[in-house]
């Protein structure tokens, strides 16, 4: 964990996102602080994603500053992969390399990144995986995985890398009902540690539960934030309560 501080790990101001002529993120102004699992909410082509993207600039910013605990990750001249260590990335399709084992998956970015020793690297990777309750998986090709197991395994990945901050892009989305769970409750330990966490998610469930803060986003810009129990069960906006009414899984 990151030293105690009064920056926030994570603070977006007046972010504007175009694609083409669609302006997709219309001034977003957003923090996470520390330790704390803010949980985004919205439906889909709300602009959650691209937020989510634009914070480690895998999307570039159209105006607007993203600070990443103090550092303009916008600036012309900021260290971007020096920045981009401190956060951690879980996609929804889980973004394994097929080719490698699951080791070599968690070890890769290690030694090529952090310049980690290839021993070091494994003692790293064995200790997430058993984190992730997947230690006897080391040796599997993601191919022979579940959805599920593919997912913890990203997980680890973005653990290995000892980021101060994880971000999680509907990470159990594109997983069959049954093995949603088990990601959850990975997510849910890292919470209970203390880890600063952003989830754009559609699970209703986990962020009354789990997040401190929910923001509901449409139409590229924040509509309305609050408490799980007061957002989600008492919002104050129309277009929230439309959408909570629609959605039905809390």
């Amino acid at each position: 964990m990151p030293a105690e501080t009064t920056v926030p790990p994570i603070q977006v101001v007046g972010l504007h996102k175009y694609f083409g002529d669609l302006e997709v993120l219309k001034g977003i102004d957003f923090q996470v602080n520390l330790r704390e699992v803010v949980c985004v909410i919205g439906p889909s082509g709300s602009g959650k994603s691209t937020l989510l993207r634009c914070i480690n600039r895998l999307e570039e910013p159209t105006a607007g500053k993203i600070y990443i605990e103090g550092d303009d990750i916008t600036d012309i001249d900021a260290d971007v992969d020096k920045l981009r260590t401190k956060i951690g990335m879980v996609f929804q399709r889980f973004n394994l390399f097929p080719h490698l084992t699951v080791m070599k998956n968690l070890t890769i970015a290690q030694e090529r990144v952090l310049k980690r020793s290839s021993d070091e690297a494994q003692d790293v990777a064995m200790r997430m995986l058993e984190r992730v309750g997947l230690l006897e998986k080391a040796e599997e090709f993601p191919i022979r995985l579940s959805g599920g197991q593919q997912q913890r395994v990203a997980i680890a990945r973005s653990l290995c890398m000892n980021p101060d901050m994880m971000l999680f892009d509907e990470p159990t989305s594109a997983l069959d009902p049954e093995l949603v769970g088990e990601v959850l409750d990975v997510m849910r330990k890292l919470a209970e540690e203390g880890m600063t966490m952003m989830v754009v998610t559609h699970e209703m469930g986990f962020a009354r539960q789990v997040g401190d803060r929910v923001t509901f986003i449409d139409g590229g810009v924040v509509v309305e934030e609050n408490a799980p129990e007061e957002l989600l069960l008492n919002p104050q906006q129309e277009r929230t309560r439309r959408f909570l009414e629609a959605v039905q899984h809390y």
